[in-house]
């Protein structure tokens, strides 16, 4: 039921295509004349534009291909797809018309969407080069991009949630530190905690924490825990709110409170309780920031705060000031892991991942292509640890519980893989980097997620 779910999402989207580049699906003549007239009609279209034109008619078949016809892509013609995607981009880089359309062209007679890995990541590359390529002022643009609806994005990251330890390892790890911070300071600080988290993320990574402060007070020793989260939309804030008032009900002894705030409001209540303990949570955060200034600007508020602890967690990827084409790989090779992680996770076949692979992953390769020049938030590990330095801000070395829980994690959810139920190892690792002052979760060779905490100086 669930397949028949996913390939209804993409016939729905191949909908969309066919009402947008077939110029005369009606019969009848008055409306046959008005298409006629438009611009869009392959009988007056200029040179480049019907090269467009033939571009997305070949990823309208691509989007047909029936997915019981997908195999596993040889490692010679993995190889080819991988030159056919630099190819691509190159051409696009320079705008030349004629080789982005001839290599994007070939490339969507050989990608699929319920392909193997390499095939998926390759589909959605060449869908952000050809939306890069056409501009953002062409009616096709939006058609490209189209962003998931906000409940698709939901599902989507409980899927990713359930099945990968990717964000897992992250919320694991600062729950960790941020209960080790209150436990260091459990004789001044009241038995009170407030979180403000910069991206609350529908509240999944506070569950565990609840819990575990919950295990930790008693009748006569009740905790206060205040989490002040900043959300997308108010919709958002509002359904994170009844989840986690509604689960902090159902825990003993614990005193709880959310406050929700809308993403870029400019006043933070940064009222300090007595004592209280005060952790700011940057997980996956400052990347989702436009620019250097915006990232600044709140590492200074951060600092404002005056926190026991910041997390720190980003991935590991770059959109830095260097060339498109080096973005590009960099972006390729982070992807390629990520759409290959997931087969440790999910079967390829799985609607769960086409959702995941859509509406999550596919929408952010999708806007790395489409990036302004100037937007140039996406850094290393090296860069970020810079970042926080200039701001204030000191590495503290990461607790020996957070990387034994990490590692317990991974054993944990190694005994469900498909990998291992076929006979092979999972190719998930934990690495302590930076002298111990940053944790790592990667993919084979390549690191996907690291994790950082930071005291003010």
């Amino acid at each position: 039921m669930k397949d028949d779910e996913g390939k209804d999402e993409v016939q729905e989207e191949l909908l969309d295509l066919n009402l947008a580049v077939k110029p005369y699906s009606c019969k009848d003549k008055k409306k046959r004349k008005m298409k006629n007239n438009n611009a869009g009609s392959s009988t007056h279209m200029k040179p480049h534009e019907l090269k467009i034109y033939e571009l997305l008619q070949m990823r309208e078949q691509m989007l047909r291909l029936d997915p019981m016809k997908q195999g596993v892509v040889e490692d010679r013609k993995g190889l080819h797809l991988i030159h056919l995607l630099l190819v691509s981009a190159t051409a696009v880089d320079d705008n030349n018309i004629q080789s982005a359309t001839e290599n994007l062209c070939q490339l969507y007679q050989l990608v699929s969407l319920s392909g193997d890995s390499v095939q998926r990541v390759a589909a959605y590359f060449a869908d952000g080069l050809s939306a890069r390529f056409i501009t953002r002022k062409s009616p096709f643009y939006d058609m490209i991009i189209k962003d998931p609806t906000p409940d698709e994005e939901f599902l989507a990251f409980t899927e990713l949630y359930k099945a990968s330890p990717y964000y897992q390892f992250a919320h694991f790890t600062a729950n960790q530190e941020i209960i080790e911070a209150f436990e260091a300071e459990e004789e001044q600080n009241d038995r009170s905690l407030h979180v403000i988290d910069f991206d609350i993320s529908y509240g999944f990574q506070w569950p565990s924490l609840i819990q575990s402060l919950s295990e930790k007070a008693t009748r006569g020793n009740r905790i206060c825990l205040r989490i002040t989260g900043f959300g997308r939309s108010l919709e958002e804030l509002v359904a994170t709110e009844v989840r986690l008032v509604n689960f902090a009900s159902s825990c003993n002894n614990l005193t709880f409170e959310f406050l929700g705030k809308l993403r870029g409001s400019e006043e933070i209540n940064s009222r300090k309780k007595k004592n209280e303990t005060v952790v700011v949570n940057l997980v996956l955060h400052l990347h989702t920031l436009t620019n250097s200034t915006q990232i600044s600007n709140t590492l200074i508020s951060v600092n404002s705060f005056g926190p026991s602890i910041v997390i720190l967690v980003e991935k590991e990827t770059s959109r830095s000031l260097r060339s498109f084409l080096s973005r590009f790989m960099e972006s390729l090779h982070y992807f390629a892991a990520m759409f290959d992680s997931l087969e440790d996770c999910l079967l390829p076949e799985s609607a769960e991942r086409l959702c995941i692979e859509k509406n999550l992953l596919g929408k952010e390769i999708k806007k790395m292509m489409n990036y302004d020049k100037d937007e140039d938030n996406y850094q290393r590990l090296e860069t970020w640890k810079g970042r926080m330095e200039s701001n204030g801000f000191v590495a503290k070395k990461l607790s020996s519980r957070s990387v034994i829980q990490a590692k317990l994690l991974l054993k944990i959810r190694s005994h469900t893989s498909p990998f291992t139920i076929l006979g092979r190892g999972s190719g998930f690792r934990i690495l302590e980097r930076d002298e111990g002052c940053a944790l790592s979760l990667g993919w084979q060779d390549r690191f996907l997620i690291t994790a950082s905490t930071w005291k003010c100086m």
